[in-house]
């Protein structure tokens, strides 16, 4: 049985390269291969996917399984040659929902705290006292209530954010104001000083950050995207920012990654900008989930976290 990780992969990348070595070390009796070195495309049974290019997956006639390393699977379901009726799993980890939950608490804290103002006042030589909201009267909103939005709803909350969740059906979480659906979203919206976005990208959720909702936001808002790139208008940010509707965004994820060298992003002292590495995950830890996954898949098991190709997550 022959394992493709198909990804493109920066041989300077060193997570990457700790990730492969412990796959190999743990599973030893893998056929472990790395895209673009295929081998006989016929031997490739299970194929792990990291924004994989597109129309290579069909090339496999025995492929059986799609496990996708990140969270989202959105560019694994983009490819219109996507074989069908090949299970796609999700890979979820401890780590990886523990990572989240810290780099959404931070920024939370960055914002709440005012820490951004303090860093400009710092350029500008000034020695002066901003007003800073408690923590009890900072209402966070939560855009997706899955496994991610899940843990960070409990991180806040244990801090003393009041914390509001937005779902597509409904929820009930404990110490959690939970929204549901199109009719409830601008409600979720009205009293929310930070947004995060953790939602799955489908056609329904793309652009979903945009003016319309920047707009029922309180004025001086925060905007935290942990989610996938096309989930923001980028014009509709920049505009909400000079317009003071929106106070400051922290963004990890973008439509263009790497974000190019020329993106107004970059020099805006108002947005925090990080590379994508928001939930990397431990790479040991991943390993034994995927070998787990794997193992789940030949003995004919249920598949953890397998998506419905339908709703798109």
């Amino acid at each position: 049985m022959a394992v493709l990780i198909l990804a493109e992969i920066d041989p300077t990348d060193t997570w990457f390269t700790m990730f492969i070595a412990q796959l190999k070390k743990d599973g030893q009796n893998l056929d472990l291969r790395v895209w673009p070195e295929c081998g006989k495309l016929e031997e490739i049974e299970i194929v792990l996917a990291w924004l994989p290019p597109l129309g290579v997956m069909q090339r496999f006639p025995h492929l059986q399984l799609i496990i996708s390393l990140g969270a989202s699977v959105d560019r694994i379901l983009a490819d219109p040659e996507l074989p069908d009726n090949i299970p796609i799993v999700r890979l979820v980890s401890e780590s990886k929902t523990l990572q989240m939950a810290e780099y959404v608490t931070l920024a939370v804290l960055l914002f709440q705290r005012r820490l951004i103002e303090y860093q400009a006042l710092q350029r500008s030589q000034r020695w002066e006292y901003l007003s800073v909201q408690d923590a009890n009267s900072f209402t966070v909103g939560i855009l997706g209530m899955g496994n991610l939005g899940l843990m960070v709803a409990k991180k806040l909350a244990l801090i003393g954010f009041p914390v509001r969740g937005w779902s597509r059906t409904s929820k009930v979480v404990a110490g959690v104001e939970c929204f549901y659906g199109h009719e409830q979203f601008k409600l979720f919206l009205n009293k929310c000083q930070a947004i995060v976005c953790l939602l799955p990208l489908t056609p329904q959720t793309e652009g979903i950050l945009c003016d319309d909702t920047f707009s029922a936001l309180p004025t001086g808002a925060y905007l935290i995207n942990v989610g996938r790139g096309k989930h923001l208008v980028e014009a509709d940010l920049l505009s909400a920012l000079d317009s003071d509707q929106i106070a400051g965004a922290c963004l990890d994820v973008f439509d263009t990654e790497p974000l190019p060298i020329d993106h107004p992003f970059w020099s805006d002292p108002r947005i925090i900008v990080t590379p994508h590495i928001a939930a990397p995950g431990r790479p040991d830890e991943l390993a034994g989930v995927i070998l787990d996954t794997i193992n789940c898949s030949q003995m004919g098991r249920p598949l953890k976290y397998a998506i419905d190709r339908h709703r798109g997550y």
